[in-house]
């Protein structure tokens, strides 16, 4: 009979510590929420200002004061149009909607009895059988409240993000303080380096795929004759930052909304098959070769990373799962007791896209040309 595997106390010890502090601190992130989600958007945001800083310093002639500024200046605006386009797009829509009610209703109980007709159903329901139990203003509130709760939210990620920018000027000098060692503060830096590529490289994929999308789809929503299609095409590109969910709310939603608009079923049907084609070329053939070594993860760990933010921290943390796991897969790497988890996390078993080895290893220094002993005299040289 084959004896069970002995731990050392010790690394019981260590593992029940680990547990108990990871729970610790998911409780944390969860209780906490409120708090947390501006100061990741806005952490978010100054990354992404780092990175286009750099974009315009390597293109243009800007010193890099001014290209700071021209670069937080290009991300508040976008910031804030987005915001600003979402909250009035939406308005615009229900209340579009709601304006057009007469001719919505006798859609729904038309599609309805198709369906029951389809099924042998004698006798189907109406729209306004079905929804009468729905409390439409409680829904109506509530959607007001989120609305609200976008517009503080993002002041409070701008008053964040100020401070993070104040505070960027003695970066350097607490690196300095908690590193004093050079060899270490180097190290820092390179997981720092690490991180932000990993991130900036998610942020240019999803962008330049998401424009990618977004001009197919606007053009079939067009053709079609799509009413918002522009709302609909500002949604796609937002949405296509939350994986999984992001495809499928892209891929639906439009011709679930072609369903109610059009007197037949062949503008949603196109919508429907004309936006998994794109989505499907994109996802499959394009996406893959931009991403290279920058997305390095696992899709179950994407999977699970989008679970368990947008269980915690919501909308926010869905849009935050992905470049979270990055981060954690980076992060975890460098240690040595934790390296398992970022090979898990990782795609290929590699956390690192430069080395094949995962941490430099501490190789002991060569010997000084200086220190070397001479030959022996007669002794024949190699």
């Amino acid at each position: 009979m084959k004896l069970p595997v002995a731990l050392p106390s010790d690394a019981v010890a260590r593992n029940a510590l680990v547990t108990l502090s990871v729970v610790a601190v998911g409780a944390a992130l969860f209780w906490l929420r409120d708090i947390l989600t501006p100061l990741a958007m806005a952490i978010f945001l100054m990354i992404m200002i780092d990175g286009v800083k750099r974009f315009i310093e390597e293109r243009t002639a800007l010193p890099s004061h001014w290209a700071g500024i021209a670069a937080l200046t290009l991300v508040i605006v976008v910031f804030l149009a987005a915001i600003a386009f979402i909250v009035n797009g939406a308005a615009g829509f229900f209340t579009d909607a709601s304006g057009v009610s007469s001719g919505i209703g006798p859609r729904i109980d038309a599609i309805i009895a198709d369906g029951a007709k389809l099924f042998g159903v004698a006798a189907p329901p109406t729209a306004q059988d079905l929804i009468g139990s729905i409390d439409l203003r409680g829904y109506l509130i509530g959607l007001a409240t989120q609305m609200q709760g976008v517009v503080s939210g993002s002041f409070f990620v701008l008053v964040y993000l100020g401070f993070l920018l104040a505070s960027q000027a003695g970066f350097r000098r607490k690196i300095i303080a908690m590193f004093p060692q050079r060899d270490q503060r180097n190290e820092a830096l390179e997981v720092f380096q690490r991180v932000r590529g990993g991130v900036e490289g998610y942020l240019w994929v999803q962008a330049v795929t998401g424009v990618i999308i977004c001009i197919a789809a606007w053009i079939l929503m067009r053709v079609v004759g799509l009413e918002h299609a522009e709302f609909w095409t500002f949604v796609i590109f937002v949405v296509g930052f939350i994986p999984v969910l992001g495809g499928a709310i892209a891929g639906l939603a439009p011709p679930l909304f072609a369903l109610v608009q059009f007197p037949t079923y062949w503008p949603a049907l196109i919508l429907l098959i004309g936006l998994q084609l794109i989505l499907f070329v994109v996802g499959n053939l394009i996406q893959p070769r931009m991403q290279g070594e920058n997305q390095n993860i696992d899709p179950v760990a994407v999977l699970l990373a989008l679970a368990l933010w947008g269980k915690m921290w919501g909308v926010v943390g869905m849009f935050l799962s992905t470049p979270l796991a990055v981060m954690a897969m980076a992060i975890l790497a460098e240690f040595k007791g934790s390296r398992w988890i970022a090979v898990l996390l990782s795609g290929d078993g590699k956390p690192y896209a430069d080395e094949d080895q995962g941490p430099k290893a501490h190789k002991p220094p060569a010997r000084r040309p200086d220190r070397v002993k001479p030959p022996r005299p007669g002794a024949s040289e190699p």
